[in-house]
């Protein structure tokens, strides 16, 4: 069996969860676990301000799309495109649907690989290659999906947040 890529499907705008549920319904009822392996709307958290309240709210990263990982054969295919709600996979030929990579799904911080840091927030680092290269700042974030930390680093007079790759930096000592 052929390795599990991730794809995606256009569906018609506000069905994303039902074309997830209809995805998840159909794998159990037809045991497609091994060859379907995950369905996913990727959502994002946002704080929406209306009439001067703030209120946290989860939005659709990419409204009208949805997310599977899962072994491409034709049986897969015939059964997801012919998902109630689903329009098409998306690529150049809908016949032959092309795979994310791992760069695209680690750029939309929707999977990467565990990466095990020896640094933890409040930690004090200094960035080694890049713009910031040899700039000091403490750790105020850790997000492991983008690998990416937050810095709080002295410009001008005033602690200024930069983002850098976990790569980018290594603990002072």
């Amino acid at each position: 069996m052929s390795e599990a890529k991730w794809y995606v499907v256009h569906t018609y705008s506000g069905y994303e969860n039902k074309v997830k549920a209809n995805i998840e319904k159909m794998i159990e009822n037809r045991k497609l676990q091994d060859q379907i392996l995950e369905v996913s709307v990727p959502m994002q958290d946002v704080i929406e301000v209306k009439n001067g309240v703030r209120k946290h709210v989860q939005k659709k990263m990419f409204p009208g799309y949805v997310l599977i990982h899962m072994v491409i054969n034709d049986d897969i295919w015939y059964v997801v495109r012919n998902t109630r709600g689903v329009t098409g996979f998306v690529g150049p030929d809908s016949k032959q649907p092309v795979p994310l990579s791992d760069e695209e799904m680690r750029s939309m911080g929707i999977k990467g690989e565990d990466v095990v840091v020896d640094f933890e927030v409040g930690d004090t680092v200094t960035v080694v290659t890049g713009v910031w290269e040899n700039t000091t700042g403490v750790i105020k974030h850790i997000n492991p999906h983008k690998q990416i930390v937050t810095i709080s680093v002295d410009l001008f007079g005033r602690e200024t947040p930069v983002e850098i790759n976990f790569s980018d930096v290594k603990i002072r000592k």
